[in-house]
């Protein structure tokens, strides 16, 4: 990089699976790690309701269920957010820059402070996905929101029950056999 070693390193840190993490921008100079990302923030056998491990586990691992329908839309949230940081990351550069060259330290705590600021935003916005993903996902239907008409406190959204594809039915037929045909009439 043309840019001090302070400011020209980046580290594009995602936790958990590339098709479900983000990458943020962590400069290679900060002096404090995220916390929802330090060590002692949860591990595998210890939960912890701060940690960017779990929520990103939680996003993921929930999107397991329905992939097709589910994935799509973590995927647009990724999207946004690393292009995003993609196009705001040459005006993090230039104020480092501009700082440095006055002042080592402040550029390194400007880079550090948005390092962690970016870390609590993604922890912060994928725990909200997680919460919306759960809510319209969750026990196999899908859930649409609907407008509120004026006068009205709340009014349910539409559920549709989308089943599963052919193939998830033929493979469960392969699996089971003649364990689970019905014959003759089911009334």
């Amino acid at each position: 990089s043309w840019l001090p070693d302070a400011i020209g390193g980046i580290f594009w840190f995602g936790v958990d699976d590339a098709s479900g993490s983000v990458y943020m921008p962590m400069y290679t100079c900060i002096t404090e790690v995220p916390s929802n990302y330090a060590v002692g923030n949860g591990s595998m056998m210890e939960w912890s309701e701060t940690s960017g491990f779990w929520i990103f586990n939680q996003v993921q691992n929930f999107a397991y269920t329905r992939y097709n329908a589910i994935h799509p839309e973590i995927q647009k949230v990724q999207t946004d957010l690393e292009t995003g940081f993609i196009n705001t990351v040459p005006a993090v550069d230039a104020g480092a820059l501009a700082l440095i060259e006055k002042d080592k330290t402040a550029a390194i705590a400007y880079l550090t402070n948005y390092s962690t600021g970016v870390g609590a935003d993604v922890f912060n916005i994928w725990k909200d996905l997680y919460q919306y993903l759960f809510m319209k996902y969750m026990d196999g239907n899908i859930k649409t929101k609907k407008d509120v008409p004026e006068g009205y406190i709340y009014i349910a959204p539409d559920v549709s029950q989308p089943g599963y594809s052919p193939e998830t039915y033929k493979f469960i037929v392969r699996q089971t056999g003649d364990k689970l045909k019905v014959t003759g009439s089911s009334h």
